[in-house]
C-alpha cells in the first residue's frame, strides 16, 4: 500500500538525510586529508588492510585526487547515483578489510562505528530520490 508523505514528512525526511550526507562527508573528507597530509599513514593503511604494499607516494596524492572529487560532488548531491553508490562501495571496502579487528571487539571498539556509518551509506544510496535539501540535483 502506497502512502503519500506530507509535506512536514518529507521535509523531516529530507533535513534527516542532508544531516546523514554531511556527516558521511565529514568522516569521508577527513580520510582524504589524510592522503595529502600525512601520505605515508595511507600507505601504511592500503599495506595494513589491503594487502597493496609498495604504495608510491605520488600514488596516494593521485587517489587523494580521486577521492576528492567523488566526496565533494557527493556532498553537493551531484550525479547521486553514481556518488552515493561510490561512497557506499569505498566505505563498505573500508569496512570490511578490517574485518579481522571485528573478532576482538573490546580491543577494537572503535572500528564498530564504521558499520552504522555504512548503514547511513546504504540509506542515502537508496533514498537519494528524497535527498534533495542543498543538493545540486533534485
Amino acid at each position: 500500500m502506497s502512502q503519500v508523505l506530507s509535506s512536514s514528512q518529507l521535509s523531516r525526511i529530507q533535513w534527516s538525510l542532508l544531516a546523514l550526507r554531511v556527516g558521511v562527508f565529514i568522516v569521508m573528507f577527513v580520510w582524504t586529508l589524510d592522503k595529502f597530509i600525512n601520505p605515508d599513514h595511507s600507505i601504511k593503511i592500503f599495506e595494513k588492510f589491503y594487502s597493496i604494499s609498495g604504495l608510491a607516494e605520488n600514488i596516494a596524492y593521485l587517489l587523494g585526487v580521486v577521492q576528492l572529487v567523488v566526496v565533494l560532488s557527493f556532498l553537493i548531491g551531484f550525479k547521486k547515483r553514481i556518488t552515493y553508490g561510490l561512497i557506499f562501495i569505498m566505505h563498505g571496502g573500508s569496512t570490511l578489510s578490517a574485518l579481522g579487528h571485528y573478532f576482538d571487539p573490546f580491543n577494537n571498539l572503535l572500528f564498530f562505528a564504521a558499520w552504522p556509518m555504512w548503514a547511513a551509506c546504504l540509506a542515502l544510496y537508496l533514498l537519494r530520490d528524497l535527498d534533495t535539501k542543498y543538493s545540486v540535483t533534485k
